[in-house]
């Protein structure tokens, strides 16, 4: 188990932003993973948490679990499970850094474009195979690489203008697949060791507590509240993402 106390000033923050992500707040979670590689390597701090993001799962899954969006999840299942299958097969390829920029400049470049002005009233979109298929195999992707599937997924769902706890369920119940699935990867690649393992369950009371207040806040918010938030994080992680990606390519 990592004892550095420097390690925990960054690692309670980031489970926290974690299980507000897992609670229903989409974007915050993806800042969460740079926060802790500032402490520890990338591959360590996915390893860790890995296993936190499953418990969390548990926690979202059962707190949403009769708002899912059955026809979204449905179209959107199998393209993760092959996304997955290719970022497996491109793993040792493929630049992480590059994925990052990637999904950045889609995240935030959607957020401009899509922005809805002033007295203009947008009719929803509905669920598309097509676009479920493409957009969902990114995601899979994405995640499997760079730890990057939410913006993806959020490029697909935020047009429909869902409510907020079915945007979430949808979400939440399809990610928590998509992680079960990332896990066996993990643990053929040794990287859930015992004392990443002891760290995860260290910080395992904050990310549930965290999750909890997700979930609290998100069936307080209406969708003119909820989505202007959203679009706000997925928009600040897209820059993130596209800040870490080119300094990676620019270091490489």
């Amino acid at each position: 188990m990592i004892t550095d106390w420097h390690f925990y000033l960054a690692a309670i923050p980031a489970v926290m932003l974690q299980g507000m992500a897992k609670g229903g707040f989409s974007g915050m979670g993806g800042l969460s993973l740079p926060i802790l590689c500032l402490v520890i390597s990338p591959v360590q701090a996915v390893a860790i948490q890995l296993p936190i993001l499953i418990a969390q799962d548990f926690v979202s899954v059962w707190a949403y679990r009769r708002n899912m969006d059955k026809t979204n999840f449905l179209y959107c299942l199998p393209g993760t499970m092959v996304g997955i299958a290719i970022g497996a097969v491109l793993a040792t390829s493929v630049s992480p850094s590059a994925v990052q920029l990637m999904v950045g400049i889609i995240a935030s470049s959607f957020v401009l474009i899509s922005r809805p002005r002033k007295g203009q009233e947008t009719t929803p979109a509905k669920p598309a195979l097509l676009k479920a298929g493409v957009w969902s195999t990114v995601a899979g992707f994405t995640s499997f690489i760079a730890n990057a599937g939410g913006p993806p997924m959020q490029v697909y769902l935020m047009p429909q203008k869902l409510a907020p706890a079915v945007f979430a369920g949808t979400m939440s119940v399809l990610f928590g697949i998509v992680n079960w699935v990332k896990i066996g990867v993990l643990f053929a690649l040794g990287q859930l060791s015992t004392p990443n393992l002891a760290t995860s369950a260290a910080l395992l009371p904050v990310a549930i507590a965290a999750t909890f207040l997700g979930v609290f806040m998100v069936r307080r918010l209406s969708g003119a509240k909820f989505y202007p938030i959203i679009r706000t994080l997925t928009f600040m992680v897209g820059l993130k993402l596209i800040y870490d990606g080119a300094t990676g390519l620019l270091a490489s």
